[in-house]
């Protein structure tokens, strides 16, 4: 067992751990640093309960080695929530009962605020109608594909996704007209 201290900044804060360098992200978050909002589900990358924002873009945490993160800007569920106050799509998932269980919410809201970053970085999904445009029209069928790495057991799919329309139309990164509907 090789053990390295790494350094990352997680939800803000600067942190320092040592740990084998064998060790993944998600398990050094959980195991290391006690922040268990992030889930481990299927530890193998197919259910997204374990998704976490490196730098903005959203990642499978079950499958990234920790010491490959060191000094790059890691936000897991913990780090949504500003000054006390809930983000806009923790707000809306409240509403919309965008969660069931809760097991897959932080995964799903961690993938929903780095799917808004592609949106603002006008990266195109396999359901893009036009690739070309300066504008991608987010209705039903693109949030659920941009989502669809994000499994819900309790089958919570519609209200995430109305959670998900709401947020992004009070953001402004949706017209009102765009709405999904679920």
């Amino acid at each position: 067992m090789r053990r390295s201290v790494m350094r990352f900044n997680i939800n803000g804060t600067a942190v320092e751990v040592e740990a084998d360098v064998r060790t993944s992200l998600l398990d050094l978050m959980r195991n290391y640093l006690h922040l268990t909002g992030t889930k481990k589900g299927c530890d193998q990358g197919a259910c997204g309960a374990c998704t976490v924002l490196v730098d903005g873009e959203r990642i499978n945490s079950c499958l990234a080695l920790a010491v490959q993160y060191q000094g790059r800007n890691i936000t897991t569920v913990e780090g949504l929530a500003a000054n006390g106050s809930l983000h806009p799509l923790q707000k809306a998932f409240i509403e919309h009962d965008g969660f069931q269980c809760g097991y897959c919410t932080p995964g799903q809201l961690c993938s929903a605020v780095g799917m808004v970053g592609e949106i603002e970085r006008n990266v195109p999904s396999v359901v893009t109608a036009d690739l070309a445009s300066d504008h991608i029209t987010l209705d039903e069928t693109e949030i659920r594909e941009r989502m669809s790495g994000n499994l819900c057991r309790c089958g919570a799919y519609n209200g995430i996704v109305e959670a998900i329309s709401e947020t992004l139309i009070e953001q402004g990164s949706m017209k009102a007209g765009e709405r999904a509907s679920a």
